[in-house]
């Protein structure tokens, strides 16, 4: 019997992509101090406003909830947070682009 593989895709509707990506832009811009990369994942270390910890817990909920793949871990305090993204291999594209945009964006 042959095992067919299931690669988990975004589901969030194409109309809405270019918003979400504008949350994503804004966060890096405002608050990414540094970025770095690993085979599969990305740290990108935000500081900023008062209120960073729950923004930045509240868009990783509505990514993971659009895109399974993502693994978010997220470590540090209200104003002081590292963002780890992972994914598995077969999404390692899409972590890429999404590390070069925090790179490109950083303060």
């Amino acid at each position: 019997m042959e095992e067919l593989m299931t690669i988990a895709a975004c589901t969030l509707p194409t109309s809405e992509r270019p918003l979400r990506l504008a949350e994503f832009d804004a966060l890096f811009a405002s608050s990414a101090r540094s970025v770095s990369r690993g085979d599969l994942v990305v740290r990108i270390h935000l500081t900023g406003q008062k209120g960073l910890l729950e923004s930045v817990r509240d868009l990783a909920e509505q990514e993971t909830a659009c895109c399974s793949f993502f693994t978010f871990l997220l470590e540090g305090q209200d104003d002081d947070v590292t963002m780890s993204i992972s994914v598995p291999p077969e999404r390692r594209d899409v972590l890429d682009a999404l590390a070069a945009r925090a790179e490109g964006l950083s303060a």
